[in-house]
């Protein structure tokens, strides 16, 4: 990857190509750096180099298109080298709001609802490019239930039994109904991806994910990793559909989606995401 971009910074931003390059982590779907602490520089792990190639182009459509819409800042692209599959943008200042907790979390929730409220209703006017750049995800209630169960039994372990008790009984009850209807959505709203400077939101990243999905979805990590209290307010701010942001839809999602985090802390060894998922467990299933 290295090699990969000194040629892709020397074909694109020659002044660059002799600054640090500092690796920023790889996720599921993405490997990222840094450089010279003003571009981050992303290639896709999945798929073949014509796939990657494909999504990265994609990803830089998306971006462009989705800044026209948001009240927040996003990573803005600078190139995709298609050599290499490399999209290249501008680093956001500030640091992930999971690493860089801030001590009134309160404070985000007006910009945060500003930002959905925009962001969900994007499509209205029929003349939005996004949902020619995204793929509809209306994954039934049912499912998420069935993977939040299968996450459970190898999370179970790690769960005290006082706890388990409240799990199994969400895990027991039907899922609620769909939302109305579906809207253009980030998709992974996790603290992970909301960057802050200081106590203000400085950008929201990672829109790898992004899809027309059920808005609820965007506020349930939200829940899970700032609280009920932030998602509360978030909702009594909010200026889409009232219906998009129903509250039960939003504790199912998180309570599905805080399972899987420890699932996936205990079966990978990334012990983060089972400490965090162990301590937000109480006010989640709340």
């Amino acid at each position: 990857m290295l090699d990969d971009i000194r040629a892709a910074l020397g074909r694109h931003q020659p002044g660059h190509a002799g600054a640090a390059v500092v690796p920023l982590g790889a996720g599921l779907d993405n490997v990222a750096y840094e450089i010279g602490g003003e571009l981050v520089l992303r290639r896709s792990r999945a798929g073949d180099p014509g796939e990657r190639l494909a999504a990265a182009r994609r990803e830089a459509a998306l971006l462009t298109a989705v800044a026209a819409v948001s009240s927040l800042p996003v990573p803005e692209p600078v190139f995709v080298d298609e050599p290499t599959a490399i999209l290249a943008y501008h680093r956001l200042p500030g640091a992930p709001l999971h690493l860089n907790p801030i001590a009134e979390p309160v404070a985000l929730a007006a910009p945060l609802a500003e930002f959905l409220s925009g962001l969900h209703t994007a499509l209205d006017d029929g003349d939005s490019p996004l949902s020619a750049l995204v793929e509809v995800d209306d994954t039934p209630g049912d499912e998420w239930l069935a993977d939040a169960k299968a996450s459970y039994e190898t999370a179970a372990a790690v769960i005290a039994p006082a706890d388990r008790r409240r799990v199994e009984a969400f895990l027991a009850a039907p899922p609620p109904r769909p939302p109305r209807r579906l809207a253009f959505c980030h998709n992974d709203l996790g603290a992970e991806h909301v960057l802050v400077d200081g106590a203000s939101i400085s950008g929201i990243i990672d829109w790898t994910d992004a899809a027309i999905a059920d808005p609820a979805v965007d506020l349930a990590r939200l829940y899970r990793d700032l609280g009920p209290d932030v998602a509360e307010r978030i909702v009594a701010q909010y200026g889409g559909d009232p219906d998009a942001v129903g509250r039960e839809r939003i504790a199912f999602y998180a309570r599905c989606a805080l399972l899987d985090d420890i699932a996936y802390g205990v079966e990978s060894g990334a012990d983060e995401y089972a400490r965090l998922g162990l301590a937000h467990l109480d006010r989640t299933f709340g």
